[in-house]
């Protein structure tokens, strides 16, 4: 277990690291501090003061600035340090490309706007917290009162 100056170090990396990740995410979207803030239903300077390290969020403002950048909440619960990374989750297209160290804003930008053109050509876009929960069922097995569908055969 970390402790004292370690763990100061830490949470204050943590901090960092989640105002940097939205301050991207936010840029790829092409959204400005004041709107960003206006669609997260907080304060301009609060989220100004998110992104550069020096407040440490709420989950529940986490929860809104997620749903107003249209990315995961788990991924910034992860980056805030409230979930741990333990369990493989599903990381999204938006935060795979705002992430990504080689590409230049501009880049990011025309990525995010394939996919979301994608996306909105799909015959049902689900939400992104949608996509991510929804899972295939399984093929259900015949029981052994149902007869197993047949082929149809063919006649001469």
């Amino acid at each position: 277990m970390t402790t004292g100056p370690d763990l100061r170090t830490e949470i204050e990396d943590r901090l960092a690291d989640v105002g940097e990740f939205i301050r991207n995410q936010r840029e790829v979207a092409s959204m400005s501090v004041r709107r960003l803030a206006e669609a997260a239903n907080v304060s301009n300077p609060y989220l100004s003061q998110i992104e550069r390290g020096l407040r440490r969020p709420s989950a529940e403002i986490l929860q809104q600035i997620a749903k107003a950048l249209k990315i995961s909440v788990e991924t910034l619960y992860v980056r805030a340090g409230i979930l741990t990374d333990e369990t493989p989750s599903e990381i999204g297209v938006r935060e795979a490309i705002g992430s990504d160290p080689y590409l230049t804003p501009e880049q990011k930008q025309a990525l995010v706007n394939v996919y979301e053109s994608f996306v909105a050509a799909a015959p049902t876009a689900p939400e992104p917290a949608e996509r991510s929960a929804r899972r295939k069922p399984a093929p259900r097995k015949p029981t052994p009162r149902e007869p197993a569908q047949r082929k149809p055969t063919q006649s001469s």
